[in-house]
């Protein structure tokens, strides 16, 4: 398959299952993906690694290969480990991560995610629950992922989901950065903040020849 890619199986859910459900509000904490995101907006999320915004520099948000993690993924330190050892062992650097809750009969709606961000890094899934394992589309492939099971899939081709199951589907979803990748990254990142330093520059030398224009202007009347 050239879209998917299985990368192992029999990963022990059950504690990070238990994990989640430690958590009482956990759903209910953070909703923008649902309300910005119309394609996701059938789904809940909790966010475990997002976007650094310091490291932006005037860049899109698809743009920014920089992430960290958030404020409430102290609450998950199973998932957390996860994606840190998943990322070691394919020798990557972890991107952005969220748990995701697909509700019965609900789907996500085909889309490409497109950015510098996703053309530098891998999506990967871990199936926690999926009563008759989750089918999900990327291109003209089609796949059934089975609880317990890590897979590679390609989002920068037209991707959907849909929970055709009659329980929540609840998988880990994270992005790597292959280490390979990593200079292409760091040179993104020193390209924005050159731009946005000769920016200010710019608006700087601006202020000042329209200070001077005033200057000028009040000397004449004067």
């Amino acid at each position: 398959m050239k879209h998917f890619k299985l990368i192992r199986s029999g990963v022990a859910v059950r504690p990070l299952l238990d994990e989640l459900a430690a958590v009482a509000d956990a759903w209910e904490q953070q909703t923008g993906r649902q309300e910005k995101v119309r394609v996701q907006r059938e789904a809940l999320a909790i966010p475990l690694r997002g976007l650094r915004k310091s490291r932006c520099h005037g860049r899109a948000r698809r743009d920014v290969q920089e992430s960290r993690w958030t404020s409430g993924s102290s609450r998950f330190p199973g998932l957390c480990a996860l994606i840190g050892s998943v990322a070691v062992e394919l020798e990557c650097e972890p991107g952005r991560a969220k748990v995701v809750c697909l509700p019965a009969g609900r789907r996500v709606y085909p889309h490409i995610d497109r950015g510098e961000y996703y053309r530098l890094h891998e999506r990967h899934h871990l199936v926690l629950r999926s009563s008759l394992g989750s089918w999900l589309r990327a291109g003209e492939e089609e796949v059934r992922m089975r609880e317990g099971e890590l897979w590679w899939f390609d989002n920068r081709a037209v991707h959907e989901a849909f929970n055709d199951g009659d329980e929540d589907r609840i998988h880990l979803i994270f992005d790597l950065l292959p280490r390979a990748r990593l200079a292409l990254a760091q040179n993104q990142l020193r390209g924005a903040r050159r731009r946005e330093e000769a920016a200010t520059v710019s608006l700087g030398a601006a202020w000042d020849a329209a200070q001077r224009g005033a200057e000028a202007a009040r000397s004449r009347a004067g």
